[in-house]
């Protein structure tokens, strides 16, 4: 809903338009009114009689008539018959935005790695997977109108959340990833198999998949390149994410003797696979070793991946000069009649 009043704009969007001629018109009105008010004070004034007395004790007996109680109503409804013209001189109207928006949605399946070596904590302070769904989630948050789902894998692969707006609901799936949710191994190419099924009959411009893993492909029945080949069948793009400083590090060990305690292993990425999938389907290979470059290569991805959406709008307006007109000049036929005839006074 729109309102314009005196060449000035709004919406609930707080945007402003200044139409100056309107602007004069009701400054130069404001500058009438006033200028009434003080030509009548001043002549009230310097035409009041005085009459002097000797002692006024007379006087104050007599009380004031209702007429001279009530003679104030003669130049307020003059006051107020010039407020109602200049507001209807500044045009006042109230319309109503239509908005049609057409949006080219994209379609994307998080693919993400559960298995234990995400535990590692060379993503200080925190470890692989805390970071990694972190910011999945600011990068769910950055979407508009995309369908976005999110796959787990390990030793196997599942579907956490299938394609959805609802973006509250698939955050709150991303919270409940943990470990130990899957017995422990990295298929990639099940979760990539587990996505193309969730996205090959989706009716999006655009159908995409972000796999995040820190490993290589050691369990699933289906190969990584042979999963990448039937995505790219159905013209789905996959971007890959290899997660993890290169060398030993750190993960965490709990002891049945001694409790937690932390070994060094090293990190086992299998960059050249992971490359040849973004290659096959049209995609693009990321190397995160930090929560820092991570974060920026969401944001690659998201400034990459940008949903089409077109805004047509038009505004109705209706005009409400007339009723302001209206009253004003009753305000003045008001004043006319009442000075002439009840109010009236004798020179």
């Amino acid at each position: 809903m729109k309102l314009e009043f005196a060449g000035l704009s709004f919406s609930i969007m707080d945007f402003v338009r200044v139409h100056i001629p309107a602007w004069i018109i009701f400054l130069v009105g404001l500058l009438v009114l006033a200028g009434m008010v003080w030509f009548y004070v001043k002549r009230k004034r310097i035409r009041s009689a005085t009459i002097k007395y000797s002692d006024l004790r007379i006087v104050k007996q007599t009380s004031r008539t209702f007429r001279q109680r009530f003679r104030f109503v003669v130049p307020t409804l003059r006051v107020l018959a010039v407020v109602m013209f200049v507001i209807a001189i500044a045009r006042p109207r109230s319309g109503t935005e239509y908005k049609k928006v057409t949006s080219e949605g994209i379609d994307i399946m998080m693919a993400l790695d559960v298995s234990s070596s995400m535990q590692a904590e060379d993503f200080k302070p925190n470890n692989r997977l805390y970071v990694a769904k972190e910011e999945i989630k600011k990068f769910i948050n950055r979407r508009v109108n995309d369908r976005i789902g999110l796959v787990v894998f390990a030793r196997y692969s599942f579907t956490q959340c299938p394609l959805t707006t609802d973006y509250g609901v698939l955050l709150n799936f991303v919270d409940q990833v943990n470990f130990g949710i899957i017995e422990d191994g990295t298929a990639i190419g099940m979760a990539i198999a587990n996505a193309v099924n969730r996205l090959r009959e989706s009716k999006g411009k655009s159908k995409i998949i972000i796999l995040l893993t820190d490993g290589d492909n050691n369990a699933g029945e289906i190969d990584p390149l042979t999963a990448a080949n039937l995505a790219a069948a159905f013209n789905i793009k996959i971007y890959t994410i290899a997660a993890g400083k290169p060398g030993n590090q750190l993960y965490p060990y709990n002891d049945p003797l001694f409790g937690k305690r932390y070994v060094y292993q090293p990190t086992r990425i299998d960059e050249k696979t992971l490359k040849e999938i973004a290659k096959i389907t049209g995609g693009k290979y990321f190397r995160a070793r930090s929560g820092k470059e991570l974060d920026e290569i969401y944001n690659q991805i998201d400034n990459l991946e940008k949903t089409k959406i077109e805004i047509a709008s038009h505004i109705q307006y209706k005009e409400l000069f007339h009723y302001f007109a209206y009253a004003g000049l009753l305000f003045l036929v008001l004043e006319i009649l009442l000075a002439n005839t009840y109010f009236r006074k004798l020179p």
